[in-house]
């Protein structure tokens, strides 16, 4: 009690240095949450969004598909599973059947994926019912960021070019019924969707599917042509992007973290140099030299203390003000093909908050040890009279 209560007195009487001392710390503090809290708002709402749109409880994939090899399409069809027709019955898996288009907005020819999708399906988060309305045209619906790079809009028709199962090219007219926008890039870019139905009768592939999207919390089967992928292997890809950033992002921690721990550092390394007669003192009144050391490296350690109560006092309006109105999101990062919401809004865990404050605590604690130890080989008749051996 008593050293701390000498602590409190010595960081009193530093009065600037201790206060930038604590200062620096307390940024450190608030940038690293500010910064991990808003990876951690990501990877939840890209999680959320893939799952809603895309995914949803998991996906059979036919044995011949690669989403990344548009070639494997042609063979990346088959009848539904036995096993899985009931559950397709009951709208608990949705198929979906994927093939190669062309259309031709404004005259100009562009590449397109066609995907059949049952109108009725509520598992996605697509809105398949506007492909229920009636038209002489084949209906479909388009995301917003291709509606924008082809130029067309809600009503329009446009030429849709395909070839059949059999290798031969037919034309028809599609209408679209409808825009949708979504942060999953997956569901939009080059994509237009159909009904199932007039898919499978323009590729004359009745009855047939590409993938299969489970609901949530039905337990998948085995099937001989479709293999089951689970929601873990379907949003690795935004994992590791996001472990990349986390990495990435370790820099700039150790970048604000060193500058602070410098300047802790350097307080105590001067501290020791201009306190030789208070030291040699202190010895000569019957404190051992290893509770001086530890008076020191408790002056350091209460830095970091300081600096966490002062980084709560203006950090935490500033982050509730980011997780209640959300990071703001330029449309340019929108096109990277990732999963990219208008605005992300940082999630700040218990564990995040703890888990900074106890780690830059040690490390004050730590630095400040070091300058302290040279106390150990302090004589006390020489510190008194202001000379170190």
């Amino acid at each position: 009690m008593l050293s701390l209560k000498l602590a409190w007195k010595n960081l009193k009487g530093a009065g600037l240095r201790t206060w930038l001392n604590v200062a620096v710390l307390s940024i450190s503090y608030v940038m690293i949450i500010w910064y991990q809290g808003l990876l951690d708002g990501w990877q939840q709402q890209a999680r959320h969004d893939t799952i809603e749109w895309e995914i949803g409880g998991g996906q059979y994939w036919h044995s011949a598909y690669d989403p990344f090899d548009p070639f494997s399409l042609g063979d990346s069809h088959d009848p539904l599973p036995p096993m899985l027709t009931e559950s397709v019955h009951q709208e608990k898996i949705v198929p979906i059947l994927i093939a190669q288009g062309s259309v031709y907005p404004q005259g100009r020819l562009q590449s397109v994926l066609l995907k059949g999708i049952p109108p009725t399906q509520t598992i996605l988060k697509l809105p398949t019912h506007s492909l229920q309305k009636e038209s002489d045209a084949i209906p479909a619906i388009i995301g917003q960021r291709f509606a924008q790079s082809t130029g067309l809009n809600q009503g329009d028709r446009v030429i849709l070019r395909w070839r059949d199962v059999h290798g031969t090219f037919d034309a028809t007219e599609i209408e679209i019924m409808a825009i949708f926008h979504t942060n999953v890039p997956a569901v939009d870019a080059h994509q237009i969707w159909i009904p199932l139905k007039r898919l499978q009768s323009m590729l004359q592939l009745p009855g047939e599917a590409t993938i299969l999207i489970n609901s949530t919390g039905l337990k998948p089967v085995q099937s001989k042509n479709f293999i089951y992928k689970d929601t873990s292997f379907l949003l690795k890809d935004i994992e590791e992007i996001i472990k990349r950033k986390s990495i990435g992002g370790m820099v700039m921690y150790l970048i604000l973290l060193s500058l602070a721990l410098l300047a802790v550092f350097d307080t105590q390394v001067l501290s020791v140099f201009r306190r030789q007669k208070e030291i040699g003192t202190l010895i000569a009144l019957g404190m051992t030299q290893g509770a001086v050391v530890r008076l020191f490296t408790l002056e350091g350690a209460m830095h970091a203390i300081l600096a966490a109560v002062l980084a709560a006092l203006y950090g935490i309006p500033l982050l509730i003000f980011q997780a209640t109105n959300g990071f703001s999101i330029p449309q340019s990062s929108q096109d990277f093909g990732l999963a990219i919401a208008d605005k992300i809004y940082p999630e700040y865990g218990m564990a995040l908050i703890a888990g900074t404050i106890f780690i830059i605590w040690i490390a004050a604690t730590i630095v400040s040890y070091f300058p302290a130890r040279k106390i150990s080989a302090m004589n006390p008749t020489e510190a008194i009279r202001g000379k170190v051996r």
